[in-house]
């Protein structure tokens, strides 16, 4: 097949099309390489081609040169971008040319980049021209990167209005937390102002932490007005006050809309260019290399609400969990289970979690109340391998165990029994997953103590139920819905052994 495209294109047959054909089949690695033993090193054919009349055929033959990372071709596309007059193909010589260590072809790109913001661009021009902008942006940054600056809000002491995105079925949870007088409760969290943001930032039961932007509730019209008017607004002003550094500020946009997302993409697109364009260039919208988020959510109204994240804030509550699995618990949703149950949680305790999983809940536990023994077991040893390595990231001395829970024995009791327990999944019907949680509870009393507890994250109520009706020694203490959805819970049990 691909000796019979290169054949055909040699003699200029059906060129644009067989291009089109050769650049799928080379997406293929071993026909990438068959392309090049066939051709032996040499694309003076596609070098050429850079000089065809057709703008397709110039495009194509530039992309399937940037796929096979000839060296030697390099300056031939370069060349070939700054001769070339079709806007539409520009963008693909620049996909073609990153693909290749364009460093010494730095200054080309930043006078064309010049170029197209001194230009005045027309309706006809305008995507073309935005699309290539932005790849010339990031093409730079890989090698240029801007300064990062270093978010001073903690030390400001300045009073600042935040959104904590928290968990909707237990905002009061977060609030108890927050150092401040008057909460507004939103449906997805909580709204508040507060001068003491070192603190809200140590609370481990927040999702999100997002800023409202000054003297704007909301933002409408055309997607270059809405650019505009957040360009001319306290945004800037109001980022800058929180930063060192006056250099230029990387951003991207997330737009939660129900645009399709083809529309989505556009609509971004000729915002962020509006934006960048009223503020001078001060904010660039940069999607792989940014500090800031600006957050727009649509509204039944057709409204926009705008707010800011901040990447530059150190997010140092889950430093530790690097490693995970799938089917792992987040750090956040482990830290609201333990802040529900806490007043059941024993300070100095031995506590154990049976299906441990990459240590989340253990490690949550311990930040909650000091515990004094901590063990996990689980029947993954990948699972324990990655427990073992958040685990010394935290900096805690967990015993962990590759076992099967009901094969485990211990010559003392705990105190309390911790889990995330597992559910339904392919390899689990509900007559199996029914088994596990009766032999679960059974084995669960060999190793807890007297009115020791089990604290069970679980989406399986009825089973919990039958358990601590069958067993009289278990008494459920307290249920906290945590996600409807899922209708995942948390359980607190007590048992009575007496």
């Amino acid at each position: 097949m691909i000796k019979e495209l290169i054949e055909k294109i040699k003699n200029r047959e059906q060129v644009r099309q067989n291009l089109i054909l050769l650049r799928k089949e080379i997406q293929d690695e071993n026909q990438r390489r068959a392309l090049a033993y066939l051709l032996g090193g040499e694309y003076d054919l596609f070098v050429k081609l850079l000089e065809d009349s057709d703008p397709k055929v110039r495009k194509n033959a530039a992309l399937i040169l940037g796929e096979m990372e000839c060296d030697e071709a390099l300056p031939e596309l370069v060349r070939a971008y700054k001769k070339e007059e079709t806007l539409f193909v520009r963008p693909d010589f620049l996909k073609a040319i990153r693909s290749y260590d364009y460093e010494p072809y730095l200054s080309v790109l930043k006078e064309r980049k010049q170029q197209i913001e001194q230009r005045k661009i027309d309706n006809d021009e305008a995507k073309h021209l935005r699309e290539e902008n932005n790849l010339l942006q990031n093409m730079i940054f890989q090698y240029e990167k801007p300064k990062k600056h270093i978010f001073m809000g903690k030390e400001s002491k300045k009073t600042m209005e935040v959104i904590l995105v928290t968990n909707r079925s237990q905002r009061e949870v977060t609030k108890r937390q927050i150092p401040s007088e008057k909460v507004t409760m939103l449906a997805g969290g909580l709204r508040f102002y507060t001068d003491q943001i070192e603190q809200i930032l140590k609370i481990r039961t927040w999702k999100e932490l997002l800023f409202p932007i000054p003297g704007i509730s909301y933002v409408e019209g055309t997607p270059e007005n809405i650019g505009r008017t957040l360009a001319t607004s306290k945004m800037r002003g109001f980022v800058q006050t929180l930063h060192t550094g006056t250099d230029v500020f990387c951003f991207r946009v997330e737009l939660k809309s129900k645009m399709p997302l083809e529309k989505k993409g556009n609509w971004i697109r000729k915002m962020t260019a509006s934006l960048e364009q009223a503020c001078s260039r001060k904010w660039i919208n940069s999607p792989e290399e940014y500090e800031i988020e600006i957050r727009l959510i649509q509204t039944k109204e057709e409204r926009f609400v705008p707010l800011l994240k901040l990447y530059t804030m150190e997010e140092e509550r889950f430093s530790y969990r690097k490693e995970y699995l799938p089917t792992s618990i987040s750090p956040v949703n482990a830290a609201l289970l333990m802040e529900l149950g806490k007043e059941y949680l024993k300070e100095g305790a031995q506590v154990l979690d049976p299906f441990c999983g990459v240590g989340t809940m253990l490690i949550e536990r311990n930040a909650c109340v000091k515990a004094r023994t901590m063990y996990g077991i689980d029947i993954l040893e990948e699972a324990i391998e990655k427990a073992r390595e958040n685990t010394k990231r935290a900096g805690l001395p967990i015993h962990y165990i590759n076992r099967n829970f009901f094969d485990f024995e211990h010559e003392y009791l705990f105190d309390e029994i911790i889990t995330n327990f597992p559910g339904k999944n392919k390899s689990r019907n509900e007559g199996q997953i029914g088994d596990l949680y009766h032999r679960f509870f059974e084995k669960a009393s060999e190793h807890l103590k007297d009115d020791g507890i089990l604290m069970l994250y679980s989406s399986e109520k009825a089973l919990i139920q039958k358990n601590c009706k069958k067993y009289a020694h278990y008494c459920l203490k307290k249920e906290y819905m945590i996600n409807e959805k899922e209708k995942q819970e948390l359980f607190i049990i007590q048992m009575k052994k007496q």
